[in-house]
């Protein structure tokens, strides 16, 4: 089932009512609801908004992700549901016995995706890519030839070069990297959401090792998505004229992101559910019962 993502960006107080998320807007007097069971994330933009705490049980126990925002109104924070999955113990105690060498081959087989990905993305601006393409066969496990930073450094140098002179890939650099780091947040509370829903701890990760990073497993599966934000990011500075502050219409844009269809393992899908059978494989491979996790191809 796909979940509803939805974003509040005025003052509003969430509570519940008969299991449905009810929002009143004190400015206008308006009043919407949702289900609860339907939502899968829910982005609180404005410092304004107050939620009871019945309704973040309520979602948590639904296994929706509630995200906040900082004063630049860029997400800055997640809750998750810390009781998603009826073994979860036993799914924590694999993923925290996987051996060096598995991460070391988890981190392979993400890379490779990305490559990929980040290739397929650049031949559809009828760009070469032989190169990538062979950096993503040689890569070796745990990436011991820094493949992945030398195809980032090809592909951020061509993404937007039929539009943009001398861009440059960095969290605080000029735009388009707002709509990038934004995208990216919204991609990143799905993957954490998954994992949490596989029985997966996201705090712990087989590449990313930062210990001030509570999302680090989130930051190693989420790789090879990141292209697909890639696109849509693409898709938005060919259409508009002005994209130098995120407006609410270009946000409406970015929280489409779980719902982007993808394919994955055949099909096609949308993301959020792709995303769900990435960390299940992911979860299986812990436990030695798949060699590889299914990630998304472009």
């Amino acid at each position: 089932m796909i979940k509803r993502t939805l974003y509040f960006a005025n003052p509003a107080h969430l509570h519940t009512t008969r299991q449905q998320l009810v929002a009143t807007y004190p400015e206008s007097g308006e009043k919407k609801t949702a289900p609860i069971e339907d939502v899968g994330m829910v982005l609180l933009e404005h410092p304004q908004i107050t939620l009871s705490h019945t309704l973040i049980s309520k979602l948590l126990a639904n296994n929706a992700a509630i995200v906040t925002c900082d004063s630049h109104h860029l997400p800055q924070g997640m809750m998750l549901n810390l009781n998603a999955h009826s073994t979860q113990q036993e799914h924590f105690r694999t993923q925290m016995e996987a051996t060096a060498a598995q991460k070391a081959r988890l981190w392979q087989q993400t890379v490779k995706a990305k490559i990929l990905n980040q290739a397929a993305l650049l031949r559809q601006n009828g760009l070469a890519t032989d190169n990538m393409e062979r950096w993503a066969a040689k890569t070796a496990p745990g990436d011991p030839d820094n493949f992945e930073a030398r195809a980032a450094a090809f592909y951020w140098k061509r993404l937007f070069e039929d539009h943009l002179r001398d861009f440059k890939r960095g969290r605080f650099e000029g735009a388009p990297n707002n709509m990038l780091n934004y995208g990216y947040a919204i991609l990143r509370a799905v993957i954490a959401r998954s994992l949490i829903g596989s029985g997966l701890m996201p705090t712990f990760g087989y590449h990313h090792r930062n210990k001030y990073n509570a999302y680090c497993l989130a930051d190693d599966v989420m790789e090879p998505y990141r292209p697909i934000v890639d696109e849509l990011v693409l898709e938005l500075v060919r259409s508009l004229d002005d994209y130098d502050e995120l407006t609410p219409a270009i946000k409406q844009q970015l929280l489409q992101i779980p719902v982007l269809d993808v394919r994955i393992n055949g099909q096609v899908s949308p993301l959020m559910l792709a995303a769900q059978e990435t960390t299940s494989s992911l979860y299986k491979c812990y436990a030695r019962e798949l060699k590889s996790i299914k990630f998304p191809g472009l």
